[in-house]
């Protein structure tokens, strides 16, 4: 769930609100003097950009007014929250991060445990003596057959 703070509201569920596009798209001067391919360009083109987007939202399922927000497109984290007829907040600018300095995947340690139980993160480790004596030659480790019969 997505939690969006309405500047009158507060803090509400994602679900009450309604995306109204690109923030700060200029409406042309005259409209009509416009032919078809810079209207459709005033229409449907927007910047569509990976990182943060001046949007429009309306909390429809609240007071139904609108305001204006920064969002973070990659992870949808609103940085900032303005009213409507205000100019663009400015963001503090992000520490240079060098290239070589990659940021750690975060997912690797839960890829090597995936589907274990033991809490030992590589499949491929020897067995400790506690395992050992569980592998000696038991009934259950000589079966063969259905090896889905738990009996």
């Amino acid at each position: 769930m997505l939690l969006i703070d309405c500047p009158h509201c507060g803090p509400r569920n994602e679900v009450e609100f309604r995306y109204g596009g690109e923030a700060h798209v200029p409406y042309p001067e005259d409209p009509s003097a416009l032919d078809d391919r810079e209207w459709s360009r005033y229409l449907f083109y927007r910047a569509n950009t990976k990182g943060v987007l001046a949007e429009r939202w309306q909390h429809s399922a609240g007071c139904r007014k609108w305001f204006n927000a920064l969002r973070d497109t990659r992870t949808y984290r609103f940085e900032r929250i303005y009213p409507m007829g205000s100019p663009r907040p400015d963001l503090p600018t992000p520490p240079d991060i060098p290239a070589d300095a990659a940021e750690p995947d975060r997912f690797a340690a839960a890829a090597t445990t995936e589907g274990r139980t033991d809490g030992r993160a590589d499949g491929d480790a020897a067995l400790t003596a506690t395992d050992s004596s569980a592998a000696v030659g038991t009934d259950a480790d000589a079966r063969t057959g259905n090896e889905d019969d738990h009996a």
